[in-house]
């Protein structure tokens, strides 16, 4: 049962609909991962590494938001549940304990490619079925983007 009523063809919603669960999962998890380094780094780069990873937290749950709330809004049913995200999520898993704070860099960096890579397939896939839904990726994978260069930036 849909309550939503899209305006694109059931094809096109389908697909639209897989960009976006896609998105939302991989975000969320991002914003877990970034959430785990951050409690759990140490080295002398401890504290700009953390306040950084709180930024990146920051981006993935807003962008987290408007991705579910997009797919409710053209009628598909946003999935962010624990089981779902660990099941689909292009992310790798983070060791437990404490994680030196390069290790923490390569995390974030290797995290973000995931993701970034992803976000630009479905920038793709949804570009003649929902430019308003492509716009939305766009911005995300342009944010995501920008923590990829800082964090690089930190490793170099």
């Amino acid at each position: 049962m849909s309550v939503v009523k899209s305006a694109l063809p059931e094809e096109d919603l389908k697909l639209v609909g897989e960009a976006l669960q896609g998105a939302l999962v991989d975000l969320v998890d991002l914003s877990l991962v970034a959430k785990q380094v951050h409690w759990n780094i140490v080295g002398p780069r401890f504290r700009s590494v953390h306040l950084q990873l709180d930024e990146v937290v920051s981006t993935a749950r807003k962008h987290s938001d408007t991705v579910a709330e997009r797919a409710a809004a053209i009628g598909v049913t946003p999935d962010g549940r624990a089981a779902t995200v660990a099941a689909t999520s292009a992310i790798r898993t983070v060791p437990n304990g404490w994680i030196a704070d390069a290790d923490v860099i390569r995390t974030l960096v290797d995290a973000l490619g995931a993701v970034i890579e992803r976000m630009r397939e479905r920038v793709e896939v949804t570009d003649k079925p929902d430019p308003v839904t492509q716009d939305v990726l766009i911005q995300v994978t342009a944010d995501l983007e920008k923590h990829a260069w800082m964090f690089q930036a930190e490793s170099a």
